[in-house]
């Protein structure tokens, strides 16, 4: 790596092809969890503008999200079963924790075999942005912070070790997940449009719009206070919105909702060129009142980058419909979508 001083403003991402001997512990890190966003020995296709994006059904991202979340469960499940023995607070959020990482990383892994497959958006004017050189390490730090600060909190909440995952409100779960997302887009979509809309607020949201062209890595590239809303203030929120709505949102319940969140968060940043809306319960309600969210909106955002914007939410364009600051797609247009020849998210 080039030993001039960059910019901690700078998004030149020359590490990958560096000499190791210049690596530190959070370089071979990234490494060895082999999440570069691209493998730079093959090569990424490129589309133009008007070419058809292939189409990502529901059923698909629904089933990848349903079977890693229910991995904990079922092993949480059988524990207590056949042990007979309960799981403490400590125990559980180093296990979920674990497994929630474990899932995030594979994902990662997904989508970037499917970006060798697609392509990602705008791929014929701007490649996507790498892991920069001055920021490895907060890429690093993000991922055990945006994971690790959510399961703290739902531990402290909701957490009962002797209620076994069976026991979670299976009738609430289907309203829970969708509401989830819609609510906590609520929280999101104002707090993270005061960001763009206030000047003093701006600077601590400025970091995660250096990147014009997102990777999935670049989810929580953001300064401490904006994580700290974004992962401890909006999920507290979305919380308690619901359980003053009388909805149970047990520990099991808000596990799985937090994937369903995560999963969102991980392709939204991806550029991933396929037409797909956010797996919900109340998608069919989106798609509904045109306020579904597909990849190019959040992608969308970031190309604009600056102060005033559009495309603040990120689980729903409910409220960017609701509040005018919708923008119009390029790519993910009806007519520009290949329905006939459907992708898939491979579970393995």
């Amino acid at each position: 790596m080039d030993s001039k001083p960059l910019s901690k403003d700078s998004m030149r991402s020359t590490w990958p092809t560096a000499p190791r001997s210049t690596w530190n512990f959070n370089h071979h890190l990234l490494d060895k969890l082999n999440v570069h966003p691209i493998d730079l020995n093959k090569e990424v296709p490129v589309h133009s503008k008007d070419e058809k994006l292939p189409f990502m059904p529901q059923w698909s991202l629904q089933r990848w999200v349903l079977f890693y979340s229910a991995i904990p469960l079922v092993l949480h499940e059988l524990y207590m079963r056949f042990t007979g023995k309960t799981i403490g607070p400590i125990t559980a959020f180093n296990f979920y924790f674990f497994v929630f990482n474990a899932t995030v990383i594979y994902q990662v892994h997904v989508l970037r075999r499917l970006g060798h497959i697609h392509g990602f958006l705008d791929g014929d004017k701007h490649e996507r942005d790498g892991i920069p050189d001055v920021g490895v390490a907060k890429v690093v730090t993000s991922l055990y912070k945006t994971t690790g600060s959510r399961l703290i909190l739902s531990i402290f909440l909701s957490y009962t070790q002797t209620s076994k995952p069976s026991q979670m409100s299976w009738q609430w779960l289907p309203l829970e997940i969708g509401l989830y997302g819609i609510v906590l887009d609520f929280w999101f979509y104002w707090y993270h449009r005061l960001m763009h809309d206030v000047g003093y607020l701006w600077k601590y949201h400025r970091t995660h719009h250096l990147t014009k062209h997102p990777n999935p890595l670049l989810a929580a590239y953001a300064d401490h206070e904006q994580e700290f809303f974004d992962m401890v203030g909006v999920p507290m929120m979305t919380y308690f919105s619901l359980k003053l709505m009388g909805l149970p949102m047990g520990f099991y319940e808000w596990w799985i909702c937090h994937n369903y969140v995560a999963f969102a968060e991980v392709f939204g940043h991806s550029g991933l060129r396929v037409h797909l809306t956010v797996p919900s319960t109340l998608s069919w309600l989106l798609q509904l009142l045109d306020a579904d969210i597909v990849i190019e909106d959040h992608d969308l955002h970031h190309r604009k980058g600056w102060r005033k914007s559009y495309n603040y939410g990120k689980q729903t364009r409910l409220w960017d419909r609701i509040f005018g600051t919708c923008t119009e797609r390029i790519e993910s247009v009806p007519g520009n979508v290949d329905y006939e020849n459907p992708a898939t998210m491979p579970l393995f």
